[in-house]
């Protein structure tokens, strides 16, 4: 097979150390030039591919003789590289097609606009604990490729899937698929909510009823659509008592399935707080349970779970204030989360890269807890013009993430919360993320040892 890999990100570099072992003859492309890339090129220099970087390159790539392209997931359907593809037809999917297939392995699979990280690292130490073969992977970890590359057929792929990857599958049928929730985010790629939907229902669409899907009840657009869904359903609320699936009761967590219903754990033990993540034990509890996995393993993890890097993270405490890492929240309602999460007062840090999103939302849910607004990043004025439509002010507007740490301690006293909280992908400052909230925690390291006045 001849494949061209775009892309030399993480994916990208997974899927050409994988597709070398497959005997494929690789090609490679980045729009990047070549020296930008000489770290990441490194770590492939033992591999034989053929290489091309920059637009000017692309013209020298032998399209037809192509098999199929796999596309990282960042790369929008409007890049040059691929518009040329698609019009030689050459088929262009995801690393997340391409792992599914070269592998028997059963796929968990886990999307939703917010909570997919947690949800996913929950149930892969859920499984781990019932000693179960299992590999977590997808947005957490590698490459999903490779990692399918290697896996046997017992084992379980629990992979985080986001919206970029599933857009770009056409067979893709996990064994038990999750769907946390849907709210509008991407637009910047997807361009319409409808687009964005219908690319997190790629999660499902094509599973049978062999197959599992674990649903919030709670969220309308995955609601509306489970009745196309041909998987077993197991849904989940935290709203209210479902005749079937996983809820709250009384502050207890229960299973109902038909008419036996048994009780998982109390809802103040499980470790992380807040209704959101109440919602994640309930969606890895029902990925669990699909699995075959007993209560007492699943709630012996809810209750040891300490949470995932980024996401509503201690990152300290100096002077009876503390401090919280939340750098995964890239859209408003992952931010809404975060503060509905956290005690009053906060001092938010918010802003970043534009993905088209509406700030209403995140400024209203700000209600009387948050008490001052740092913005930084590319949408610091459109968060900061929303703020003052509704009546709030107390803006504090800064360039950098040294001097919105700074700027939190001038500002904090005793009791106070400092969330870092972006609403924002991390694109326009960050290569990730991850990046951010690392930073982050160290200038709150930095500013908390050195004695800094709140």
């Amino acid at each position: 097979m001849n494949v061209l890999v775009v892309g030399l990100g993480v994916s990208g570099i997974a899927c050409i150390k994988g597709l070398s072992e497959t005997g494929a003859k690789i090609y490679a492309y980045d729009d990047s030039p070549r020296e930008k890339l000489k770290d990441r090129l490194k770590k492939l220099e033992d591999l034989e591919a053929e290489y091309f970087f920059g637009a000017e390159e692309i013209d020298n790539i032998k399209i037809e003789d192509l098999d199929y392209a796999i596309k990282s997931p960042g790369i929008k359907y409007e890049a040059p590289i691929i518009e040329k593809l698609l019009e030689n037809n050459i088929e262009v999917i995801s690393d997340l097609e391409a792992a599914y297939r070269i592998t028997e392995a059963r796929f968990v699979s886990v999307t939703g606009t917010n909570g997919k990280t947690t949800t996913t690292s929950l149930i892969g130490q859920i499984v781990k604990e019932s000693k179960k073969p299992c590999k977590v992977t997808g947005n957490i970890g590698f490459g999903i490729y490779y990692d399918a590359l290697k896996a046997k057929e017992e084992d379980i792929l629990i992979a985080e899937v986001s919206s970029f990857q599933l857009v770009g599958t056409s067979k893709y049928k996990p064994h038990i698929s999750v769907i946390t929730n849907i709210t509008p985010d991407h637009l910047d790629y997807h361009h319409t909510v409808e687009n964005y939907i219908e690319a997190k229902f790629k999660n499902v669409i094509n599973q049978d009823e062999n197959d599992y899907a674990v649903l919030n009840y709670e969220d309308a657009a995955i609601r509306n659509y489970s009745d196309k869904i041909r998987a077993k359903k197991i849904f989940f609320s935290s709203e209210r008592v479902l005749e079937d699936g996983i809820f709250a009761e009384n502050g207890r967590m229960f299973y109902k399935n038909g008419s036996n219903k048994e009780f998982i754990i109390n809802t103040k033990e499980i470790f992380i707080p807040g209704k959101h993540n109440l919602e994640n034990a309930m969606a890895a509890s029902g990925a669990a349970l699909a699995l075959g996995i007993d209560l007492e393993t699943i709630a012996g993890v809810l209750r040891e779970f300490k949470g995932v890097e980024h996401r509503l993270e201690f990152a300290g405490e100096y002077n009876k204030v503390k401090f919280y890492n939340d750098s995964k929240g890239t859209n408003p309602d992952a931010s809404i989360k975060a503060i509905q999460g956290i005690n009053k007062p906060i001092i938010l840090i918010a802003g970043g890269y534009d993905k088209k999103s509406s700030y209403d939302d995140f400024i209203k849910a700000f209600d009387d807890k948050v008490k001052a607004l740092i913005l930084l990043g590319k949408t610091a004025e459109d968060i900061k013009n929303c703020a003052l439509k509704y009546g709030f002010n107390n803006i504090y507007m800064v360039k950098t993430m040294d001097e919105a740490v700074k700027k939190s301690f001038e500002l904090a006293e005793e009791g106070d919360n400092v969330v870092l909280s972006p609403a924002c992908a991390s694109w326009d400052m960050y290569p990730n993320y991850e990046v951010r909230g690392r930073d982050f925690k160290e200038r709150v390291n930095y500013y908390g040892r050195n004695g800094k006045k709140i």
